[in-house]
């Protein structure tokens, strides 16, 4: 049975973010018994800063590394996400419902409580060596990044490029942390195979915004340089405009469509936001903090392109909405990408693969 405590001083919608986090909510995630509401007794004890939450770093002792999906709406039907949780503190962030599995707010837990995967490489290797495995390319941190700033110092999302690399199994990548350009030297051996493609999330060149809206992510002018660092170095380069924000960023589409042609990219798509169950109230939590103004402007332009909701999660329309508004984003982008000819990405080379071997082969009998 469920019920309501009327004390959570976290759950103060006007509270701000503490720095370097995307907020200040501890949402109650959607299975939990209770769900709590913020009252102010009197003392004021809900404006009172609180200490800035520092990250917490947890095991995730999966068995499986890598997920499978049937998704008609997506490029992949496999990935692998080293890290749960991303530190990067996007408000926006699809990915922060999925904390609620693990008892724990997709708010402020989703961007300080970590999890990682530190057999990852291994779990890797036992699956590609199953017997009936078929290789296909596998997305790499396409549901929390797998270059946040954790993995500088564990290092998980570089030693499953050497795993990769070393059985030539072809992979995408998706990032918007400069720190991909550590493993240049593997990447570039891998696009020399034909066995990698890598996006950038570029979703504003705004430096100011992205401060706010992506807090512990790599600057906007950063990521283009990675990505022209990328494709510099012969790595098929793509960037995504994910999420494109009504009324926030949409006007910034065809600059980043003529910077990233410029800069060497191959191909560019964009996902118009999405605010699927706890990412809704964080978001607007987020817009009456940080863009007061424009809050009503920005939800009104979302519900125009999802029937009126905040969220529709209907395949063939989740990515890029429906109305007018979505029509017209479409039709903005059709006319820049003619405009500027994107080549296009290359298709992934799945023929090199070579299976695993056992580290310790089976003793015969005689």
């Amino acid at each position: 049975m469920s019920g309501r405590l009327l004390y959570n001083p976290a759950m103060n919608p006007n509270k701000p973010s503490p720095r370097g986090r995307g907020t200040a909510s501890r949402i109650d995630n959607r299975y939990a018994e209770h769900q709590r509401e913020a009252v102010d007794d009197g003392w004021d004890s809900l404006d009172q800063p609180s200490d800035a939450p520092r990250t917490r770093l947890e095991i995730d002792s999966a068995k499986s590394i890598i997920a499978y999906n049937q998704s008609p709406d997506l490029p992949f039907d496999r990935s692998i996400n080293p890290y749960r949780g991303c530190e990067h503190g996007c408000s926006y962030c699809y990915a922060r419902p999925s904390h609620a599995w693990l008892g724990l707010s997709p708010g402020l837990d989703f961007e300080t409580r970590l999890f990682h995967k530190p057999d990852a490489a291994a779990l890797l290797r036992k699956e590609l060596a199953k017997k009936n495995y078929q290789p296909k390319p596998i997305a790499l941190g396409v549901n929390t990044d797998a270059y946040q700033p954790v993995e500088r110092k564990l290092g998980l999302t570089r030693q499953i490029l050497e795993v990769l690399l070393e059985h030539r199994h072809p992979l995408t990548i998706i990032t918007k942390a400069a720190l991909i350009e550590r493993d240049l030297d593997l990447l570039t051996e891998l696009a020399a195979a034909n066995l990698v493609t890598v996006a950038l999330s570029i979703p504003t060149l705004n430096a100011e915004l992205a401060r706010k809206l992506e807090p512990r992510a790599t600057a906007p002018a950063r990521r283009l340089q990675t990505l022209a660092s990328l494709s510099a170095a012969g790595i098929p380069t793509a960037v995504m405009v994910a999420p494109l924000i009504p009324v926030l960023t949409d006007h910034e589409l065809e600059n980043i469509i003529e910077q990233s042609h410029a800069l060497g990219a191959r191909e560019l798509y964009y996902i118009l936001l999405r605010l699927p169950l706890e990412v809704s109230p964080i978001f607007q939590d987020w817009l009456q903090e940080h863009e007061p103004l424009k809050a009503a402007h920005v939800m009104n332009r979302i519900r125009d392109s999802r029937g009126g909701k905040d969220n529709s999660s209907q395949f063939g329309q989740r990515m890029t909405g429906e109305g007018v508004f979505a029509d017209l984003i479409r039709q903005r982008y059709r006319r820049a990408m003619k405009r500027w000819e994107f080549p296009g990405l290359p298709e992934l080379d799945c023929g090199r693969f070579t299976v695993p071997q056992p580290t310790q082969p089976q003793m015969t009998l005689f």
